[in-house]
């Protein structure tokens, strides 16, 4: 009786803002503690605040694995990260929310090199998988991440500028 004739209501501007921060939150898997202090690093450094968070979301170690075309998924990527498989300048690292820096050394350590998974992950990767803040050695499963990412190379089709609305409010 009342459900077909109604129209349904537009969304509000918060709606639209938290809907876009919920995106971009569950695309590069992170808690809503690390976005929020992600943002107010972003914040603090200065430039454009939306473009400075998504290269820190892109610097992480997690999402670096998973570019590189060493795990299918971030999640996998995390995984990989977290149980040790992955060294940063020859040094273990499993904290998957780790910040690179430019010239940092992202490889397979040595041990896990043999694992099925991760050596059909770089056979199977192709050179559409390829990012300019990024570089790739198949043959040493290592990669450099060379410099932080302009906006335009960003793949993830996320507005920035609604996720800065939202926590300037």
């Amino acid at each position: 009786m009342h459900g077909n004739t109604r129209r349904r209501r537009q969304r509000s501007d918060y709606a639209i803002q938290l809907l876009e921060k919920q995106k971009a939150k569950y695309t590069y898997g992170v808690l809503e503690r690390q976005f929020r202090n992600l943002f107010d690093k972003a914040h603090r450094k200065g430039g454009i605040t939306g473009t400075v968070l998504l290269q820190f979301l892109e610097a992480r170690l997690d999402n670096t694995v998973f570019r590189l075309g060493i795990a299918n998924t971030r999640r996998g990527a995390r995984q990989l990260v977290s149980h040790r498989h992955i060294t940063v300048n020859g040094i273990v690292t499993n904290i998957p929310s780790f910040q690179l820096r430019p010239g940092d050394v992202v490889a397979v350590r040595g041990k896990s090199q043999h694992m099925g998974h991760v050596s059909e992950n770089i056979d199977r990767r192709t050179d559409s998988r390829r990012y300019p803040w990024l570089e790739f050695n198949p043959e040493k499963m290592q990669g450099t991440f060379v410099a932080y990412p302009e906006r335009d190379n960003i793949p993830e089709k996320i507005n920035e500028q609604l996720i800065v609305e939202l926590y300037s409010k």
